[in-house]
Parts: structure tokens; sequence; C-alpha cells
């Protein structure tokens, strides 16, 4: 083994993470724990709600339950060690524990990709397609979207991390983001990294930049479907729930694409930490907001699991 392989596997990462200003730090720390306990309860919730009500067990409500428990694990792979770190004096995390780090946080972004388009055809086929949604969406049909969607996230997540594993870091270890990420971890390696680089161009794209292809045909169909409804104010409803849907949808892709799909050369570590902040918190913490609390039913469920927790709590 040679000495940059010897120094990469002997030599812990420091995480800088948002900020080196230590008068920043505590702000920041409540900040993103307000977010993250937003997120967490939010997903949670609705996971809950969704599995307890027999009501909620139509196609729509199965690919959420999936989304809001990707979110979940999504945030927790990296707020928790960036909450750690505003407040720890020793930053630092192993080559090991780095590579776990990214291999969930990209499996677990992928699917959440791939649960987001999923999600887009599903409201498609219901609005274009009323009288064949039992069929083109069936329990079988979603189970196997579902399913793609976590075995295509972790094989791609492999991939990079079995490429990232042979890299060498003979230069600084001092990573300038809040968790291990590609950019700033192949500034630093002093190996070749022009096919990683040339694998998150294609493969990369593929797995990110096609579901967001998808979803805007599919709320294109949904936005030309809506218009011709008869009642004005069913329009602006439908109008205002798709905008409000591709909003979240443009600033989780957006943000991603502008972190990944630039060469490493013109990365910018301030520039990366603002955006990786939108789709690691910002973006879960609102998909529970946008597709489920402002839908009656979900309320609904809700409401029926506070009332039954209420009430086995005043039993015991």
């Amino acid at each position: 083994m040679d000495a940059a392989n010897e120094s990469s596997e002997g030599s812990p990462f420091i995480l800088l993470g948002l900020t080196t200003n230590p008068s920043q730090r505590r702000p920041l720390f409540l900040l993103f724990l307000v977010l993250y306990v937003a997120g967490i309860l939010g997903n949670g919730l609705i996971v809950a709600a969704i599995r307890a009500s027999p009501a909620l067990h139509a196609p729509m409500y199965f690919l959420l339950t999936h989304l809001s428990f990707a979110d979940l694990c999504f945030t927790s792979v990296t707020v928790p060690k960036m909450l750690a770190n505003l407040l720890a004096h020793d930053r630092s995390i192993s080559l090991a524990g780095c590579l776990t780090q990214m291999y969930f946080f990209f499996a677990l972004g992928v699917t959440d990709s791939c649960l987001l388009a999923a999600m887009a055809y599903d409201r498609y086929v219901a609005i274009r397609h009323p009288l064949h949604y039992a069929t083109r969406m069936s329990r079988a049909v979603c189970t196997a979207l579902v399913g793609m969607a976590w075995l295509v996230s972790h094989a791609h997540s492999l991939l990079h991390i079995l490429l990232m594993a042979r890299l060498s870091f003979c230069a600084s270890h001092q990573v300038p983001h809040f968790f291990c990420d590609h950019q700033p971890l192949l500034r630093l390696s002093c190996s070749d990294t022009q096919h990683i680089q040339l694998l998150i161009f294609t493969e990369g794209a593929a797995v990110v930049v096609t579901p967001f292809l998808l979803i805007l045909a599919s709320y294109g169909a949904i936005t030309a479907a809506v218009l011709q409804l008869p009642s004005a104010a069913g329009r602006l409803r439908a109008v205002s729930t798709c905008g409000s849907h591709l909003a979240v949808v443009g600033l989780f892709y957006g943000t991603v694409i502008a972190v990944y799909f630039w060469p490493t050369s013109r990365y910018e570590a301030e520039r990366g930490r603002v955006a990786t902040v939108m789709y690691t918190v910002v973006t879960p913490m609102l998909n529970p907001v946008i597709y489920s609390l402002r839908n009656r039913d979900v309320q609904g469920a809700l409401r029926a699991l506070f009332t039954r927790r209420r009430i086995s709590a005043g039993d015991s």
C-alpha cells in the first residue's frame, strides 16, 4: 500500500460545517434543530396516519408513505451529525464513517427523486385517464414503482461509493461542508477523478434529470387538463396545488443540479453548502405540508390518530 493510501486511511476527515465563526454556531444549531424536528414530526405523523387509517390506502397515499419515510431517513443521515458538530470541538469523521454517510445520503436522495416522479405519474393518470386509473395504478404497479425506486437508488449509491473508496486523499483532510459529499471530497483527492465526474454527468444525470423531466411533463399535461375545467374556482384551486408541488420539486431538483452537475474545478464551497441545505433540510420539511397536511383526508386521519392516542392514554 502506498503512502497516499496510508494517509487517507489513517487520518480522519474534519467537517468544517456551515460556519467557522464560533458566534454563529449556537444560533445555527437552534435554527436547524427546529427545522429538523419539524421535518421528523411532519413526515413521521404522515407515515403513522396513513398506516393507521383504512381510508388512506389509495395508490397516492401508498407512494406518499414511502416518500415521507425516505425524507425522514434522508435528513437523519446528515442533520444530527451537523447539529453535533455545531456544538462539539471534535468534528472529525473516519473514512469508513464518511463513505457510510455518503452511501445512505446518495441512496435516499435518489429514492426521493424516483418517488417524486412516481407520484407525479400517479396524479397524471388520475386526471388524464381516470377510467383506467385502477388498472394503471394497481397495487402491483405501485409496489413495482416503489421497489424499483429503492433498488435503483441503492445500486446507484453502491457504484459511486465503490469508486470513491478507491481514491487517495493525500492533501488536507478538512472538508468545507457539514457532511461528506461528492464535490468537496473530490477536490481533496490527489487521485484521478475524471472517471467519477464522468459517472456523475452520465449515470447521475439519468437518476436525477430524467425523473425531473418526467415530473415536468406530467404536471404540464395535468395543468392543460385542469385549465379545461368549467368552474373557475376549481381551475384556481387545481392550478394552486400544481404550482405548490412544482415549487418544491423545482427547489429540490434545482439545488441538486446546481451542486452536482458542475465540474469539480468550478465547485464553490459556500454556494454548495447553501444549496445543499435546501434539498437536505428544507424540502423534506416542506413535503408533508405540500403533499399531505393540506389534504382533508390526511387531516382527518391525523385527528383520528391523536384522538385514539388520547383515549388509550386516558384508559391506561
